[in-house]
């Protein structure tokens, strides 16, 4: 069964954590399957935006909107509503486009909750 759970010991992910810099506490989100971290996000909260800075999801498109979609929730529940994508990898750039969170450089997505109340009208991904 998976499972999308925040992580309590963030050091196993300092090789990728001591290259981020922003003003908000790291925090880390990890895919789960079994017992076996199969995934993970990580991201910042500040001021009033949250900042999404990298994501494996192991190949599997379906488990990257996963993790994208529970940080946006996370940032809901903290009454913020916009979120700004600091990844530079082209690759994992392409599956935000293909999963509709970013379009071209536009790296901004306005209002977490109109995007999130828009999954009803979702299709499926090819």
């Amino acid at each position: 069964m998976l499972e999308i759970l925040e992580c309590k010991d963030i050091e196993k992910y300092s090789h990728i954590l001591n290259n981020i810099k922003t003003d908000g506490k790291l925090h880390v989100v990890e895919a789960f399957n079994k017992n076996n971290v199969i995934g993970y996000g990580i991201y910042a909260y500040n001021l009033e935006v949250v900042e999404i800075f990298d994501f494996d999801d192991g190949g599997d498109l379906y488990l990257g909107d996963g993790i994208i979609r529970s940080i946006l929730f996370k940032a809901c529940l903290k009454g913020i509503d916009d979120a700004v994508f600091k990844i530079n990898n082209s690759d994992k750039i392409s599956k935000l486009e293909k999963l509709n969170f970013v379009k071209g450089d536009n790296k901004v997505l306005n209002s977490i909750n109109d995007f999130m109340n828009s999954c009803k009208n979702c299709k499926k991904i090819d």
